[in-house]
């Protein structure tokens, strides 16, 4: 699974942005997706993940009630739809894609992930 991570840009801060993944070589499905996100000088942390059968939806609280996962089957893309964006939220963001995420309640670990997307910068202005 090649994954190719786009939508990144500069927004002021209460902003909005979509950033989309797209998976190739194969299907994503049988795996689960996610988002990670790594700021200047700090260590990369998860931001949200949706398992393999779409039906369960995990968040960093961090970013609960403002960030949202979807998904096009048909389009082998996940979207990480960011709203009321903080300056805090300036990383640069990466798509990942794994099989059984949830195995011992680890879908937050990075380690759970062993595809990963180049990158996308994110930048929000105050």
């Amino acid at each position: 699974v090649q994954l190719q991570a786009s939508g990144g840009g500069l927004v002021q801060a209460g902003g909005s942005l979509r950033l989309s993944c797209v998976a190739s070589g194969r299907t994503f499905s049988g795996y689960g997706m996610g988002w990670f996100r790594q700021a200047p000088g700090k260590e990369r942390e998860f931001v949200g993940a949706v398992n393999e059968s779409g039906g369960r939806l995990y968040y960093a609280d961090s970013v609960k009630g403002r960030f949202t996962i979807s998904g096009d089957n048909a389009k082998n893309t996940v979207y990480l739809q960011m709203n009321s964006l903080k300056p805090e939220d300036t990383a640069v963001y990466y798509c990942v894609a794994g099989r059984s995420i949830e195995y011992r309640g680890m879908w937050w670990m990075a380690n759970r992930y062993e595809h990963w997307g180049q990158g996308t910068q994110v930048t929000v202005s105050s």
